[in-house]
């Protein structure tokens, strides 16, 4: 079932990040993200729980996505799932989910980016009816 995500959430995050997506990051630090983007009107983030179990299988973290060439719309951060739940239809859920909430607030189109070697998910994406519009390589620096 979907609900927002909660405090409680912050071991199963981090396992379903390290897991679905091979990100580390410390209980500490995804505590405090959570607590602060959970406030943030411009963050989203929705997660999937085990009907029986209660345990959070996966979630959805978008934010606003705004420009000066464009209307506002999602720009999805992480859809993950953990691996032992794949395949049951929650990431489909859990964008539904996510394209209501665009739909309530007027949102014009959800957007995201996917690493070029994730063909699963760019199968997924496309079976949900994603369309891949744009090749890209990401530019970071670190200060």
């Amino acid at each position: 079932m979907l609900r927002d995500l909660q405090e409680t959430d912050v071991n199963a995050i981090g396992e379903i990040n390290q897991e679905a997506l091979g990100y580390s990051f410390s209980p500490e630090d995804t505590a405090s993200q959570l607590a602060r983007l959970s406030q943030d009107p411009h963050h989203f983030l929705l997660g999937f729980e085990d009907a029986g179990s209660h345990d959070l299988l996966g979630y959805v973290h978008a934010e606003v996505y705004e420009s000066l060439y464009s209307k506002a719309g999602f720009n999805i951060l992480a859809l993950a799932v953990s691996p032992q739940a794949q395949g049951q239809g929650i990431g489909k859920s859990l964008l539904q989910g996510l394209e209501e909430e665009a739909k309530e607030r007027g949102d014009a189109f959800i957007r995201l980016n996917s690493a070029d070697h994730r063909l699963g998910a760019h199968a997924f994406y496309e079976k949900v009816g994603y369309t891949c519009d744009k090749v890209q390589k990401r530019f970071i620096r670190f200060v």
